[in-house]
């Protein structure tokens, strides 16, 4: 399977670098430098996506490696149709040379416009709000403000002028509980450290709990948890806590990380009059929280595909992807994130934050 992937890997590579090549040849025929250029800064790009997941601490690997994500995204989404229109102008009377390279512009253009309006979707987050309510009585007023932040993915792409933006935006709410489910850092926890995103989360002007997603990698030497302990995020990791409130709330170790305590085993001493409210990064096991009397379930994870029409897969996936989604007494809210994967785009979605106003009755 690794050598399909990696046959495949460079058939897209060589499909890409031709179609350049072509274009370039027909731009510029008497000088075949630009095509010689084009080859090695696309062997660059497609190289420094696997050096970026090698060497963590190399952040220009990082940086190219996202450029590369959205020009291959594009690229094989784009491409296709181009040669096929192209190959239909052979039936008309239209020059072959000028097609190609107005194919090319076109091409240049395009990228450069769905990239920017990528950027702008994941770098400008909107707040989506949500009216439930839960049957069970809880101690003090009967609503609560909650907002609720996943997938951050804080890191070299997702930095520290976003974490500002998080801390500016979830105060403005004026939120009584932040919850964050899962994937606060984007693998590289020893650099996630290095950067003020700690100090800058301190500035959430209300109780925060969070739980861990599968980007969130335990690190040789450092302490994940309490790494994010120190920015006030309070993990809760297969534990519960009850709110002064009476909520109880639990945080779920990820589906991913193998094995993790059973949910009937964590709500075992759960006073169930109560409301109780769970933590989990991808949003399985629907049926089984409600049957075990869960009234609030956050989760992250499926970034609502990202970049259409990878949207289609994660409703394939998940029962419920993206939104809200209520069975039984069990409302399921889940979160297209704050941040992204891979590359800072966003096609078909939006950066977002969650305000949920609860009612409980």
């Amino acid at each position: 399977m690794g050598i399909a992937i990696l046959v495949l890997y460079h058939l897209i590579m060589f499909y890409i670098g031709w179609n350049g090549w072509v274009w370039l040849a027909e731009l510029s025929p008497n000088h075949a430098y630009p095509r010689y250029i084009w080859i090695v800064v696309l062997l660059i790009l497609a190289y420094a996506l696997f050096l970026g997941f090698w060497k963590n601490e190399m952040v220009i690997f990082k940086q190219i490696g996202a450029v590369w994500i959205a020009l291959l995204y594009f690229s094989i989404l784009w491409m296709p149709v181009m040669n096929i229109v192209v190959a239909l102008t052979r039936l008309s009377s239209l020059s072959h040379h000028s097609v190609i390279i107005w194919a090319g512009w076109i091409t240049v253009v395009a990228f450069i416009g769905v990239f920017s309006l990528g950027m702008y979707n994941a770098y400008s987050p909107v707040v989506r709000n949500y009216d439930i309510t839960i049957n069970k009585p809880v101690e003090g007023k009967k609503e609560m403000n909650i907002v609720m932040a996943s997938d951050m993915h804080f890191g070299v792409l997702s930095n520290e002028a976003h974490a500002r933006r998080l801390v500016e935006r979830v105060n403005a709410l004026q939120p009584d509980l932040i919850l964050m489910p899962g994937d606060v850092i984007d693998d590289n926890l020893p650099y996630y450290v290095k950067t003020d995103i700690p100090e800058i989360l301190k500035g959430l002007k209300a109780p925060v709990y969070s739980s861990l997603g599968n980007h969130d990698r335990f690190e040789k030497g450092i302490n994940l948890i309490d790494s994010l302990n120190q920015s006030n995020l309070h993990v809760l990791y297969d534990e519960s806590i009850v709110l002064d409130n009476g909520i109880t709330l639990v945080g779920r170790q990820d589906y991913s990380d193998r094995p993790r305590a059973e949910l009937s085993k964590l709500l075992k001493s759960v006073d169930h009059s109560h409301p109780i409210i769970v933590m989990d990064h991808q949003p399985y096991e629907l049926d089984k929280e409600q049957q075990l009397g869960v009234d609030l379930m956050v989760s992250g994870h499926t970034h609502r595909g990202q970049m259409a029409p990878f949207n289609l897969i994660t409703k394939r996936l998940f029962e419920n992807d993206w939104g809200y989604l209520q069975k039984g007494q069990l409302h399921s809210i889940v979160s297209s994130g704050f941040g992204f994967w891979g590359s800072p785009m966003r096609i078909g979605t939006r950066s977002e934050i969650v305000q949920i106003h609860v009612k409980f009755q």
